[in-house]
């Protein structure tokens, strides 16, 4: 008979919204426990004896088809075992997977959905027990029909009328304890047809192994060698400490009262580094490339290499910060000190399971690249205040030196950087290729068409050169936008803006196109689950496809906030390792692959011709005192410095900018619209050059 609290097994077809699912049964099965194995990881006669374990097993979504073994693993054979029935919960590639092997037929949908929401009409009883209006988010290419008087029968469905007319959303096998949903329950837009259906799973699958006198056997811990432990946010996550450990390291801060002094002013007294760091010759810089066993190590001239011995570079860096914590730095501002740099979108593909493709993969830059910062100047623009910080023992010298310069650049008049003069030449701007653009974007639905994956984010690499080098910081300025974080915008779906275009014209165009909301929604519900594996259950979505306007565009913007479990007091430690696991877990960043994550990201390098490196990467900080804030890396222009840059070996006065843009393809995206919202992205980059349009 079954057992009191409920132990579930979860295959996971490499899907982005596994978290989201896992959290759902959580809610939805009081007390149950949830083991997560790949759909790879083991063959059915490897799984076979386990199974007695278990009260019950849910198949998840997943990229691909159910008639391809490598995209469905052990899944294709648990509907047919000829012993050991178990319970089982389908969901999407779940329900596909049921349906074939009962003789359904597998099909393409006409239009395909993805991310959009349907009214699911069902017939009130067995999943939909209780259940009253479902409108569901539908992540699917493919579908089934049922053969007549099969073994399957049909629980719910949509009437997509012109679309694909009516299409099967739910089934139970008529004798076994099989039942599967096409929608995806776990979805935030899923309302009626969520917690209310795994809740009626739970019901009739705990009735059936009653009848049945099914037992479950008890836990062996010996079984985590193979299954691991039941799922919990990450274990970083979850340490209780009654008592923060208190490090001996301390903050030197000295608080200046200067309404008028500005960023600018900072840099231009400071140098390149701007507001945040003032660096030394000491200064340490942490630099590593994809690839390499070792991490490099940089003071002045001096470099040496670290073999990283079994860890990623990750693992080095966590390692690094866990006794460079403080506590008492200024409340009133996120940063202290600490680690300040750049992430390259190819450094996530490790924790992701992802293959660096070595021939498009170069070293022109590392792809992680930090500086340890002990000397910085916060400027609050807010109030006006200025802090003065150090983590050097008895540095107030230095303090009380910067605070006397910003002082007095506060009363003088303070000449600005001359402007280079005028260009003596057009910058010439090379965009991709038009032709072979709209050829991968093709390429790209197809791919979408077939159900590897729901949305791509298809980007490409401009160049602009120009023959009258200018300081980088006379660039600053007009590069910079009113925005948080001001090279990019973490969002989704630009609108143009444009004369006429007000906000609520920009409302309208966006919040009521099909294709915008379903591309928010894809990455909401991929974040979601990103945040899901490290803090725990308590992710929620606190805005929802938001108009927001910036420089250039209007564009839809969702704000999603995860909190640890309580009682957790890691937020507050200075030793905090959490920030750095969720960046872990989240790159390369959702909003710019597309989901499901990993085939995305697989598919993404057939379809480029060069890596990304730092663009789609982020860039931030890590603070001493535990805090961090990293941002997605888009509208930026990079000058990397090497040779190779130049358009000629003899040309020194020419420079090379590399530009990335591109944009989220969806089954319902239009080529040549696509392109032209790539134009749009480079245009606010381009104009800091004195190119008009592009």
């Amino acid at each position: 008979m079954a057992v009191e609290k409920p132990r579930l097994l979860l295959i996971d077809s490499y899907d982005s919204f596994t978290f989201n699912l896992v959290c759902l049964c959580k809610q939805s099965i009081p007390n149950c426990t949830i083991y997560i194995i790949k759909n790879d990881a083991l063959t059915i006669a490897g799984l076979l004896p386990f199974l007695s374990f278990f009260s019950a097993v849910i198949v998840g979504p997943g990229p691909g088809s159910p008639e391809n073994d490598e995209d469905i693993g052990v899944i294709k054979d648990l509907w047919t075992l000829p012993e050991q029935i178990i319970p089982i919960f389908g969901v999407c590639l779940g329900l596909q997977s049921l349906g074939v092997a009962y003789g359904a037929q597998l099909k393409r949908l006409d239009v395909v959905k993805h991310g959009q929401i349907s009214h699911i009409q069902h017939n009130g009883a067995d999943l939909f027990h209780g259940v009253r209006l479902v409108e569901a988010v539908r992540y699917h290419s493919l579908h089934v029909v049922l053969s007549k008087g099969g073994e399957l029968e049909e629980l719910a469905w949509a009437d997509d009328a012109a679309d694909n007319g009516h299409v099967v959303m739910a089934v139970r096998h008529t004798s076994k304890p099989f039942w599967a949903v096409q929608y995806h329950p776990e979805s935030v837009c899923t309302r009626g047809g969520g917690a209310e259906v795994i809740m009626n799973f739970w019901r009739l699958a705990h009735n059936w192994s009653l009848k049945t006198r099914r037992p479950v056997k008890h836990w062996n811990t010996t079984l985590e060698n193979t299954f691991g432990k039941p799922w919990q946010p990450s274990p970083l996550a979850c340490i209780h400490r009654s008592t923060p450990s208190i490090p001996h390291r301390t903050v030197g801060t000295q608080i200046l009262e200067i309404p008028g002094l500005t960023a600018a002013t900072v840099s231009e007294l400071f140098g390149r580094f701007c507001i945040i760091g003032s660096l030394m010759q000491t200064s340490l810089q942490i630099t590593h490339f994809v690839g390499d066993g070792y991490i490099t190590l940089i003071r002045g001239q001096q470099s040496i290499q670290e073999n990283l011995d079994r860890r990623d570079a990750w693992a080095w860096i966590a390692d690094f910060m866990r006794d460079k914590g403080v506590h008492n730095g200024h409340p009133d501002i996120p940063f202290w000190g600490g680690l300040i740099g750049l992430l390259s979108y190819e450094l996530g593909f490790g924790p992701l399971g992802v293959s660096l493709n070595k021939e498009t993969h170069s070293k022109r830059h590392p792809d992680l690249n930090l500086m340890f910062v002990e000397r910085s100047v916060v400027i609050d623009s807010l109030t006006g205040r200025v802090f003065i910080q150090s983590l050097i023992p008895d540095d107030d010298c230095w303090i009380s030196d910067t605070a006397s310069i910003l002082t007095n650049a506060s009363s003088a008049d303070i000449t600005p950087l001359a402007r280079a003069d005028p260009i003596q030449s057009t910058p010439v701007v090379t965009l991709p290729d038009k032709s072979r653009y709209i050829a991968r974007i093709h390429e790209a639905k197809e791919r979408i068409f077939a159900g590897d994956s729901y949305e791509l984010c298809l980007t490409a690499r401009s160049i602009l050169l120009h023959f009258s080098p200018r300081l980088p910081n006379v660039f600053y300025q007009p590069l910079v936008l009113p925005i948080p974080f001001s090279s990019c915008g973490p969002s989704k779906a630009p609108s143009r803006k444009a004369p006429g275009i007000t906000r609520a014209v920009a409302e309208a165009a966006l919040i009521g196109s099909t294709k915008e909301v379903a591309e928010n929604l894809m990455i909401v519900d991929l974040i979601r689950h990103d945040l899901h594996a490290v803090v725990g259950e308590d992710v929620q979505v606190k805005q929802f496809c938001g108009v927001e306007e910036y420089e250039t565009v209007w564009q839809l913007v969702s704000v999603i906030e995860g909190k640890l479990e309580p009682g957790t007091s890691l937020a507050s430690d200075p030793s905090s390792q959490l920030g750095w696991e969720l960046l872990k877990k989240s790159l390369p960043p959702g909003s710019m692959t597309g989901a499901p994550k990993k085939r995305s990201v697989e598919i993404l390098q057939t379809l480029e011709d060069q890596d990304r490196s730092i663009y789609s990467g982020v860039f931030g900080y890590w603070c001493v005192g535990g805090g961090s804030d990293w941002s997605v890396t888009i509208r930026s222009c990079f000058k990397y410095e090497d040779r190779s840059n130049a358009a000629t070996e003899d040309c020194s006065c020419v420079e090379r900018w590399d530009i990335g843009a591109g944009g989220a393809i969806t089954a319902l995206s239009k080529a040549d619209a696509e392109w032209e919202e790539m134009l749009v992205k480079l245009k606010s980059v381009v104009g800091a050059f004195g190119v008009s349009c592009v």
